[in-house]
């Protein structure tokens, strides 16, 4: 076990006092704890490639090391800047990442975390990355030297953390705050009472696609068939997408704010493609709900001009769950590329289960 508190006093004795990153449920307590920093000290980033390149200009400004936070899932996001900007070969722009380790070793964990766990460790070799695994209080030693080594030689670093690693003695769990009153499963409940028959939902990852498979095999609601995004933060819509080219079903797409926003243009995607059967409904909650209720920034995005002007042909809105079968009647109705943002509450089932048996989901979405 390692204490946030004693994990962020050993960056700051090595010099790191800015920290970017995506929210990850390993992480959470770190990045919870970073909340009460400034903007100048702590930025939340919409994807890893993206904290990753704001590290790099912090660097140029300041020639201190930045620390980028994320989950190994998103290291592929990153790997872009990290290598043809900031690796020895190209601008030697010293970095330190730290890494949510899910698949790890000896630790169960779901097939897509497990895949991307094993092959973690050789991915940061093949990238040269040194890296050492945060275990326990003694680990911070290692990474303290490790950072002096990156100090020196101007080169990329990184820690692995497992997880139930970090702990804190302070923290809380702390939702962003909203006035919403309408919890997601209520409106996927309502809405899966009046999709058209033989259409299909593509849902993200996290709790929409939890409850999405949850509320329909607890309430018995067999309109429509569903793949689940259990991996691939922020391509739903895409995958949505792709779908409908060859298909002549509605295709629903269940998005979160801080999964569209992680890839914001494939929505001008969507709009260029003018596909009439496509339904895009975003949840938006202005949180990171599944990995500790940190801020995905979305809250004052004015969704309705946005998609309007990359192509969508029509928006709806939900606000509270009386207007919500009249709405979902009107947006099932309308041309597509359409788009619903749903206002909802912090706030899930309980007792969620994950989707299992991922090859049978897969050839049942795809039966006719």
């Amino acid at each position: 076990m390692i204490l946030v508190e004693n994990l962020f006093n050993t960056l700051k004795k090595n010099k790191i006092d800015f920290f970017t990153g995506v929210p990850d449920s390993i992480l959470k307590e770190f990045s919870s704890f970073l909340e009460k920093l400034t903007i100048k000290q702590h930025m939340i980033a919409v994807n890893e490639g993206s904290a990753a390149s704001i590290g790099i200009g912090y660097y140029l400004s300041t020639k201190k090391i930045p620390c980028i936070y994320l989950q190994n899932s998103g290291l592929s996001n990153a790997i872009n800047p990290l290598i043809s900007i900031a690796s020895k070969e190209v601008y030697s722009i010293p970095l330190l990442l730290m890494i949510g380790w899910r698949g790890s070793p000896k630790i169960k964990d779901e097939p897509q975390h497990m895949v991307k766990g094993k092959i973690t460790p050789k991915l940061l070799k093949l990238l040269k990355i040194e890296y050492c695994v945060l275990r326990d209080t003694k680990d911070l030693l290692k990474l303290s030297k490790l950072i002096k080594k990156a100090n020196k030689n101007k080169k990329i670093i990184a820690c692995l953390v497992e997880r139930d690693i970090l702990k804190s003695n302070l923290l809380k769990k702390n939702y962003v705050s909203n006035k919403n009153s309408l919890l997601r499963g209520d409106f996927i409940e309502e809405f899966l009472k009046h999709i058209p028959l033989h259409s299909k939902i593509i849902s993200t990852t996290g709790y929409s696609s939890r409850e999405l498979m949850q509320i329909r095999k607890g309430k018995k609601l067999i309109r429509g068939k569903d793949f689940y995004m259990v991996g691939g933060m922020g391509h739903s819509s895409m995958v949505a997408l792709g779908y409908t080219i060859n298909s002549n079903n509605i295709v629903f797409c269940l998005d979160g704010d801080g999964s569209a926003l992680m890839h914001l243009g494939s929505l001008r995607t969507v709009g260029f493609s003018s596909s009439k059967k496509f339904k895009h409904i975003l949840f938006n909650n202005n949180s990171h709900e599944s990995v500790g209720g940190q801020s995905t920034n979305a809250e004052g995005i004015d969704f309705k001009s946005l998609v309007k002007s990359l192509g969508y042909k029509s928006y709806f809105k939900i606000k509270k769950k009386s207007e919500t079968k009249n709405i979902i009647r009107k947006f099932i109705k309308s041309r597509g590329p359409s788009f619903l943002e749903v206002k909802i509450k912090n706030g899930s089932l309980k007792n969620l289960s994950r989707p299992k048996n991922l090859l049978r989901i897969k050839k049942y979405f795809m039966g006719k």
